[in-house]
């Protein structure tokens, strides 16, 4: 297994995100399912951790963080 950052802990958040809002198939069964809910609570984690960690993170850790919040939300968005 890769060694677990901050950076890998935020992209897997976005994968799960993407997963829900229907952007990427299961890998089993190649559907691509709509969960808004799931999506939305994990947009929202993603949210709190910016806040929680404002100020403590590296310039490329924000950078990445403030992003891929950004797109997700833009995305979101699309789905309402």
């Amino acid at each position: 297994m890769p060694e677990v950052t901050f950076s890998s802990f935020i992209l897997s958040l976005n994968t799960s995100a993407l997963f829900h809002m229907g952007e990427l198939p299961h890998p089993e069964t190649g559907q691509r399912l709509v969960d808004r809910e799931l999506a939305k609570h994990t947009i929202d984690t993603l949210m709190l951790l910016a806040d929680k960690t404002k100020g403590n993170l590296s310039h490329d850790e924000n950078e990445l963080l403030t992003r891929i919040l950004y797109e997700l939300k833009m995305r979101f968005v699309k789905l309402t």
